[in-house]
């Protein structure tokens, strides 16, 4: 009689899942230092996402960060994390604010008040969850062939 074999990879034979997290007090640096940080995180990926995905995913954490450094007081924490076979990069931030993120109505003629217009084209979509003092928001950008197109 025939068993079955099934094997699993132990945590020493799987690769090293690419992750950052930090954390500020306040202010607009937080937004350049999470841009390079996606920049660096995504510079480590195998296989190595294209020029325009990594731009995609610098814009989204940079309105991301914006938004949380603009309309929530006290500190704002970013995730970072590569999904397995670097298809993907899931942005999450945390901030002080019960308020969700918003879109404006379209308005070419207004300057500012379109980072989520931005954010919904390039991500998979957000998805808030709400803590016991502020939110987090969370939206994946895909990295793959498909992220070009």
């Amino acid at each position: 009689m025939d068993i079955p074999l099934r094997t699993h990879a132990t945590t020493q034979d799987r690769p090293a899942s690419l992750r950052y997290s930090r954390t500020w007090a306040t202010g607009v640096s937080a937004i350049s230092e999470a841009r390079d940080a996606v920049a660096a995180l995504l510079a480590r990926a195998r296989p190595l996402p294209g020029r325009r995905p990594v731009q995609d995913a610098q814009l989204v954490v940079s309105e991301l960060v914006t938004n949380a450094a603009k309309h929530a007081p006290g500190p704002c924490a970013l995730r970072l994390e590569l999904l397995p076979g670097a298809t993907a990069l899931r942005i999450t931030v945390t901030d002080t604010s019960p308020e969700p993120p918003q879109r404006r109505p379209p308005d070419p003629r207004r300057v500012g008040g379109h980072g989520l217009h931005l954010v919904a084209m390039l991500t998979r979509g957000l998805e808030v969850t709400w803590l016991s003092r502020g939110k987090r928001v969370s939206a994946t950008v895909p990295l793959g062939p498909a992220a070009a197109g």
